[in-house]
């Protein structure tokens, strides 16, 4: 079984959703580790009450960020972690961090990339007034946002929302789909083809013409049911 981290800086609602599905058996991998960039994150006490063990690595201690992604990783080496989730992880990880782990780290953003990148998805696509926007889970590369998308589903913005409502219907989904992403890369079954990201069956076969055709090789999160996919 593979063993996978969690990073964090805040309140860890993500976080909590991964807890929830690992404890309904719906991960098959192991969440062995949480890190956070803040010693004062609430997820910290949400992976203490599920008895996962939490270490803290304070950027402020540092002098620059590779020293910080050096030291996380000789930890996650000691601790044989396979890949990586960062559910609210307000740091970008160098290139240093990138190359030890390729194609083995995932992020959620709240809006649908490539439109509203960086740390104000929400407040921007709803500044902006577009009339939908949504969830992006995808694999983490050198550059912010920019990795090949996993899943994307999305969200209506009516005109009765508010920041606060609309941040309230991003987390919902976020906290249904993101899990799913992470229950398929748990069984490897997540296949990159250039910026491509086709889903296997439990087989581990990919349908060959959805991989000959990019339009086909995106799963609508919202059609998925992860009792379907597992």
């Amino acid at each position: 079984m593979q063993k996978y981290a969690v990073f964090i800086s805040g309140n860890g609602s993500n976080l909590q959703a991964i807890i929830d599905s690992q404890n309904k058996g719906e991960i098959k991998a192991e969440l062995a580790l949480v890190i956070s960039s803040n010693p004062k994150a609430f997820g910290l006490k949400r992976a203490e009450k599920a008895g996962i063990k939490f270490l803290v690595f304070d950027p402020d201690n540092y002098t620059n960020r590779q020293s910080v992604d050096r030291d996380i990783i000789i930890v996650l080496k000691e601790y044989k972690i396979d890949f990586i989730v960062l559910a609210g992880y307000m740091r970008l990880l160098t290139p240093y961090f990138i190359k030890h782990y390729p194609n083995k780290i995932i992020n959620v953003h709240p809006s649908l990339l490539p439109s509203f990148k960086g740390a104000s998805g929400i407040k921007d696509a709803f500044t902006y007034g577009v009339k939908q926007t949504g969830v992006t889970v995808h694999f983490v590369n050198e550059k912010m946002d920019n990795g090949p998308i996993i899943m994307q589903d999305t969200v209506k913005i009516n005109e009765e929302d508010t920041l606060e409502t609309l941040e309230e219907k991003i987390h919902r989904v976020e906290h249904r789909i993101y899990p799913q992403a992470v229950a398929l890369f748990a069984e490897d079954r997540l296949k990159v083809k250039g910026r491509c990201v086709m889903v296997a069956d439990k087989s581990g076969k990919v349908d060959a013409k959805a991989s000959a055709d990019p339009a086909k090789t995106y799963v609508p999160a919202r059609t998925m049911k992860l009792k379907d996919l597992l």
